[in-house]
């Protein structure tokens, strides 16, 4: 298992592990989650990294949404935001692109969860494969995490 679901086993809290076939060739790692697991695509949530004033930030939000950096600097009390690159992601939370959890990072990382997850009993966010999303209620993402919601 992943560490994202390790620490949730750990931690004792419910969720459910669902699994698809990854195609290499899809960049689209959320979307191509809800196309195949044919979930609701406003209850899939990605995970971006995001630099905020040299300070990295984990965004969780849904993949029907461009992430406003304007918006995510301001939430993370920043002035400039911008996607952090490939190798400073992979580094910072030990998983690859399109793989990406919400938890259990290398490195302690910040979390803001966009706010239209408050109105849902559960959402999928990566379970720390490509091919692998977890199901999980959104205040028990937000505990965990010790996240805030926001607006981007």
């Amino acid at each position: 298992m992943t560490p994202a679901i390790n620490l949730l086993k750990k931690n004792k809290v419910d969720f459910q592990v669902l699994k698809f076939k990854h195609d290499p060739n899809s960049l689209n790692y959320a979307q191509e989650a809800a196309s195949k697991l044919q979930l609701d695509e406003n209850k899939v949530f990605k995970t971006l990294v995001i630099e905020v004033d040299g300070q990295l930030f984990i965004g969780v939000t849904p993949a029907t949404q461009q992430v406003d950096l304007k918006l995510f600097a301001k939430s993370a009390s920043g002035k400039k935001a911008h996607m952090a690159d490939k190798n400073s992601a992979q580094a910072a939370t030990g998983y690859l692109l399109g793989g990406i959890s919400p938890f259990a990072h290398k490195k302690r990382i910040p979390v803001l969860v966009h706010k239209s997850a408050e109105g849902y009993d559960e959402i999928y966010v990566s379970g720390g494969r490509r091919g692998l999303e977890i199901s999980i209620c959104p205040q028990v993402l937000m505990t965990i995490t010790n996240a805030k919601y926001a607006v981007f």
